[in-house]
């Protein structure tokens, strides 16, 4: 998938779980205040991609992630979760970043499966050889991110 496509799909699941969506006409109007140029058609390429249904939220019909992440993602997960548990890594927060330590030459192989993964906390990514910088956007989305990897890394 390019990155174009990445970086806008992980902002539909931002935008999704930040405020309700009820449509493709809403969701190109945010996705275009963060600077994102989409037509019509595209938006509808990712809802049906991303495989967004409606259900019910602060009364209205709004679009939503389904819960259950499609084989590939699983997969994707369980990757992640590999290195981690295999690799002794460090996590430590600094600002709206995590840092992320592990041995030398990994730091690709873990921000490759975390971009892949597309958490709606992960603003994006940079990887050296023992090191991956993960940005986020801010305090709640850094904190909900250091629990998953918790979870991944103590399953």
């Amino acid at each position: 998938m390019e990155l174009m496509k990445q970086l806008r799909q992980q902002q539909i699941r931002q935008l999704l779980e930040a405020r309700p969506i009820r449509t493709q006409h809403e969701l190109a109007a945010a996705l275009r205040e963060r600077g994102f140029r989409v037509t019509q058609a595209t938006v509808s390429r990712d809802v049906g991609e991303l495989g967004l249904r409606k259900v019910m939220r602060e009364g209205v019909q709004a679009y939503a992630v389904p819960d259950s992440a499609p084989p590939a993602e699983r997969a994707t997960d369980e990757r992640l979760r590999q290195l981690l548990t295999d690799l002794p890594v460090q996590i430590e927060p600094a600002g709206l970043l995590l840092v992320v330590r592990a041995v030398p030459g990994s730091a690709h192989a873990i921000a490759a499966a975390l971009d892949r993964i597309a958490w709606p906390e992960v603003v994006g990514s940079i990887a050296g050889d023992d090191t991956v910088f993960i940005a986020v956007a801010d305090g709640a989305a850094l904190e909900r991110i250091v629990r998953r990897l918790e979870r991944v890394i103590g399953d």
